[in-house]
């Protein structure tokens, strides 16, 4: 039996090794499911405050600021604070959706701001490359390579 574990055990050490999965792999979920999190300098509301700025700045359509604490606090739930801004690029999002229609999922972009259990104050993003993977985009790579640019000029201004 002692032996059949020790078989097993290498067999999985063999497998995971020839997969590409590490440990660490599977700690950073995030690089697998394609969301991008930092952690922010200041505040949820200044974080807020920073990133719509940022946007208008850069003459970016700012299509909703969602409070999503305050709607789930009201829905009787015990919401943390957590905001999801939407804005976008007509222009650039929508050759996204011309390539494929379900890509309109995750279009316009979405930034999420919200508040962990230890008080500090994160901000996530889709990755461009996993949104243009998930949805079989090979054809607008300088399109995403845009997209990306921007979403990460957009949050470096709180980026920690």
């Amino acid at each position: 039996m002692f032996r059949f574990i020790n078989l097993l055990f290498a067999f999985t050490i063999l497998l995971s090794a020839a997969l590409g999965v590490t440990w660490s792999s599977v700690a950073q979920a995030g690089k697998r499911d394609g969301v991008v999190t930092l952690k922010s300098r200041y505040s949820l509301s200044e974080t807020v405050k920073k990133i719509k700025a940022d946007v208008s700045a850069k003459g970016i359509m700012l299509f909703d600021d969602i409070d999503q604490a305050k709607l789930g606090n009201a829905a009787g739930n015990k919401v943390r604070p957590s905001r999801l801004i939407l804005f976008g690029n007509p222009a650039l999002g929508t050759t996204f959706i011309t390539a494929n229609p379900t890509s309109g999922l995750d279009w316009p972009v979405r930034v999420l701001i919200y508040e962990a259990q230890d008080g500090s104050v994160n901000v996530a993003y889709n990755d461009f490359d996993w949104v243009a993977q998930r949805h079989g985009i090979k054809n607008r790579k300088k399109e995403f390579h845009m997209a990306t640019e921007v979403i990460e000029s957009v949050v470096s201004s709180v980026r920690k």
